[in-house]
């Protein structure tokens, strides 16, 4: 049980909680406070078109929160617009998307006016803007430590206890011009696949509240699809990152350890090196991604970080053909109707494009699922059993492998290392053997999936044991109740795979974006996003 800091009695984690919640709408200013009689109902499912149609925002308001990060920065860095209305304008926007969705767990929006009018003064003073992501608003995960903001990552044990500098990566990022306003929603110890948790409860998929977001960065999916962020940044430890963009229907990039920074950033489970922990970006267009990325190599994040590798941000010339293995399904999960309409679609524009596609056989998919899955138990669940137990804080439904766990001892975990390099070793050979510039598969078997019904992270944990580089990307087609009929012929691989394809409701799930994940090799960042670029000239 926690203690309170003033008088040192006991607290819960429900009053914690409670408290957590009081505090962060109270940090919302009142002229940003939705009134009661313009909030849309509980019922309507879609509220992506509400700060349009509500007439609550001001239409300077709308015009700067319509444009993406790689349209807003020319125009900071001209002077064509002030970053202190970029800014307010987010925050409002910010502040509206949190009360529909429940989408952030911080704010900060007095140090971001600050940042943003030193940099307006900066550049009335000079001309020039403070570098590359001048004045730019951008939001953070709840994991990013920002100095005096808490960062609970969905404990209560961690309320109360603000982060005493700024991550690495914050540093780098406010020193290349951005702005920090807000960070976002996770799930308890970032190790549920959904955005929920017992301190902030549940982030909502804006365009279908009924759905999830997707997690663990899943409250900057539901914020930059509200188009409260032009530009957010999460992290990804078994499909982190790409889960929510595809619950959403925006981009992402999973990058190899090594290219962006992660000291002092606060883990969900500390000293877990199994598989690494990595952040990338998540925002609406593939642009958007590719300016973030650079920006931070071009920061040289390796004197920042001593895990960060001096690899600078490299061109990268495609041939004009490429040589794509397409995987149907990974062995274990078919995916649902719409997401193999999807990917047989692509692929099928792809091979008119003049691409040579070659199928993927999913023979190691299972082995690096499994190896994932013990990897992350491999404390027994001990890292966050303490945690919770601080408060008395429950364990949340979804996590019910942690609570059944076996702690691993030394020698069974450097056996598992061994299994894991044996892995990564067989599965370069046969990618090296087959030719290919990139692999293209589903990033979930969904297009996303009510509240509460997350399953099968296989698509997307493989390439963390392989810690290879991977782009979630929308593709353009949404999902077609009159068309997205599972196949008569369908036979299940498994009893998730049937449970999963049975739950599958096209009515719900009419009108969604479908996305599908490019995975290129280890430190292949620029070459995933190029190959990104050229699938999507395709597709459209």
């Amino acid at each position: 049980m926690a203690i309170s800091k003033t008088n040192g009695t006991p607290v819960s984690w429900k009053q914690l909680g409670e408290k957590k919640r009081q505090d962060l709408l109270s940090s919302i200013p009142k002229e940003w406070l939705i009134p009661a009689d313009l909030l849309p109902s509980e019922s309507q499912d879609d509220v992506t078109t509400w700060p349009e149609s509500s007439g609550w925002f001001t239409q300077e308001e709308l015009d700067i929160t319509s444009l993406t990060a790689a349209e807003l920065v020319p125009r900071l860095a001209s002077g064509q617009l002030k970053s202190e209305d970029v800014t307010k304008a987010f925050c409002k926007r910010a502040a509206a998307a949190h009360q529909l969705t429940n989408c952030l767990a911080e704010t900060c929006f007095d140090r971001a006016l600050t940042t943003a009018r030193e940099r307006d003064a900066y550049f009335a003073r000079t001309g020039k803007p403070v570098g590359p992501l001048h004045g730019l608003p951008i939001s953070l995960k709840d994991n990013f430590n920002l100095q005096g903001l808490d960062a609970t990552v969905g404990f209560a044990s961690h309320v109360g206890y603000p982060a005493k500098s700024d991550s690495a990566l914050a540093a780098l990022l406010e020193d290349a011009g951005a702005v920090f306003y807000v960070k976002t929603n996770v799930p308890t110890a970032m190790m549920i696949a959904e955005t929920v948790n017992n301190v902030f409860g549940r982030t909502m998929n804006p365009r279908n509240r009924q759905t999830t977001s997707g997690g663990s960065s899943g409250g900057e999916s539901a914020l930059i699809v509200m188009k409260g962020s032009p530009l957010g940044v999460g992290s990804d430890i078994g499909g982190s990152l790409r889960i929510p963009a595809a619950c959403t229907g925006i981009f992402t990039l999973r990058p190899s350890a090594g290219r962006f920074p992660v000291r002092n950033c606060r883990s969900g489970m500390p000293g877990q090196e199994a598989v690494a922990s990595v952040n990338g970006p998540l925002a609406s267009t593939l642009h958007d991604i590719e300016l973030y990325s650079k920006s931070v190599v071009d920061g040289k994040p390796w004197l920042r970080d001593p895990k960060c590798l001096p690899i600078p941000w490299r061109t990268v010339e495609l041939p004009t053909k490429l040589r794509i293995a397409v995987m149907w399904h990974d062995s274990m999960v078919k995916p649902t109707a719409p997401v193999a309409r999807a990917l047989r679609e692509t692929a099928r524009k792809l091979e008119a494009a003049g691409h040579e596609l070659i199928d993927w056989d999913p023979v190691d998919q299972k082995q690096g699922n499994d190896l994932l899955a013990r990897m992350f138990v491999a404390d027994g669940g001990i890292a966050i059993k303490k945690e919770l137990e601080r408060t008395g804080e429950p364990w949340r439904p979804e996590m019910e492998a942690y609570t059944v766990a076996k702690e691993l001892g030394t020698y069974e975990m450097w056996q598992m290392h061994l299994e894991r390099t044996e892995f990564q070793n067989r599965y370069l050979d046969r990618w090296n053997k087959a030719g290919i510039d990139a692999l293209l598969c589903p990033t979930i078997p969904f297009n996303t999936v009510k509240n509460g019904k997350f399953q099968h992270v296989g698509y997307t944990g493989v390439y963390n044991v392989l810690d290879y580089s991977a782009i979630s990307f929308a593709t353009g087609f949404s999902v077609d109740k009159n068309v997205d009929k599972t196949d008569p012929s369908y036979e299940p691989l498994g009893p998730i795979c049937k449970a999963i394809n049975e739950e599958f409701d096209a009515e719900t799930m009419h009108g969604l974006p479908i996305s599908l994940q490019l995975v290129a090799g280890r430190l292949e960042e620029e070459k995933v996003i190029a190959i990104g670029k050229r699938v999507l000239e395709v597709l459209a």
